[in-house]
């Protein structure tokens, strides 16, 4: 036996709200309650499915679902309906999609064992010794500003 599936109805404004003033809105909500370690991370050209991530660490599964109830509430003061909110029931890691912003609220133990933050930016930056050209030069030592050979 099968259940019906759950219908979200939600419900964009028109237009949407820029993408800062969404990032702004959940920067206030995670300030108000005061989340642990947030960092924001620009997926832009790395994902297709939103624009930014954001990522929080509340003290208990308590202050996680509060956390997240709090940017669901601020949101919809932009008129933004969350597209959707998992994980509230057992409250270690809660997302809520608004779209252009998914904001993932975490135990510590929890962020730490998924480590999102690593997974988003690898390749951000260049390995030690690789050049913006993509040269190696960790074989070199550098004297009186020249690079040379050994």
């Amino acid at each position: 036996m099968t259940t019906p599936a759950q219908v979200i109805k939600t419900r964009l404004p028109s237009p949407p709200p820029a993408v800062e003033d969404l990032l702004q809105a959940v920067r206030e909500a995670v300030a108000e309650l005061k989340a642990k370690d947030t960092v924001e991370i620009d997926v832009r050209g790395k994902s297709s499915v939103t624009d930014f991530m954001v990522v929080a660490s509340g003290t208990s599964s308590r202050h996680v679902k509060s956390i997240a109830d709090e940017v669901v509430k601020f949101a919809k003061r932009l008129d933004v309906m969350p597209l959707g909110v998992e994980g509230e029931r057992e409250a270690e890691w809660v997302l809520v999609d608004l779209g252009d912003v998914v904001v993932h609220v975490m135990l510590p133990r929890v962020r730490e064992f998924y480590a999102l933050e690593r997974l988003w930016t690898v390749g951000d930056e260049p390995p030690e010794g690789i050049d913006e050209y993509g040269d190696d030069h960790s074989d070199e030592q550098v004297d009186d500003g020249y690079l040379r050979d050994n």
